[in-house]
């Protein structure tokens, strides 16, 4: 049996948390939220964590090009970034938003660098694969 990817699971379990979270915003909980004030935080929140999950996903189909080796594993250094960044900036906002203790504050900052670090770690990994397309057949470096 294969050894199940926590890192995948914690993504989809964002990506599903965030529509709901964002469903529960623009519903349920809106005109709490409008009294508060805090419904474009709530918004943000959800932009920020859904756009995150989704960024981790298309992170993981790059990485499962090379499964195992130095690659996929800064790759997945990156996306577990990224899943910090959507506990700790998303989640901030939503407690924040909801009238949560003013000293979650600044963690909101904390996600917001987890997520800059996991993209310019995304560049320089870009930049350190260079050409990665495969060689078409027929051509001089197939």
């Amino acid at each position: 049996m294969q050894k199940p990817s926590y890192l995948l699971l914690i993504t989809g379990t964002n990506g599903f948390s965030a529509v709901l979270l964002g469903a529960l915003g623009a519903h349920a909980l809106e005109s709490s939220l409008a009294a508060r004030g805090s419904l474009a935080a709530w918004e943000t929140a959800t932009q920020y964590h859904l756009g995150h999950a989704v960024a981790t996903l298309a992170l993981l189909a790059w990485a499962g090009a090379a499964p195992s080796g130095p690659r996929a594993a800064r790759l997945h250094r990156i996306g577990w970034l990224w899943q910090l960044g959507c506990l700790l900036f998303a989640g901030s906002i939503y407690v924040l938003a909801m009238g949560g203790p003013r000293f979650l504050g600044p963690i909101t900052p904390l996600g917001g660098l987890a997520f800059l670090a996991g993209w310019a770690l995304l560049a320089v990994e870009a930049f350190r694969s260079g050409d990665s397309r495969p060689a078409r057949p027929g051509s001089p470096s197939a």
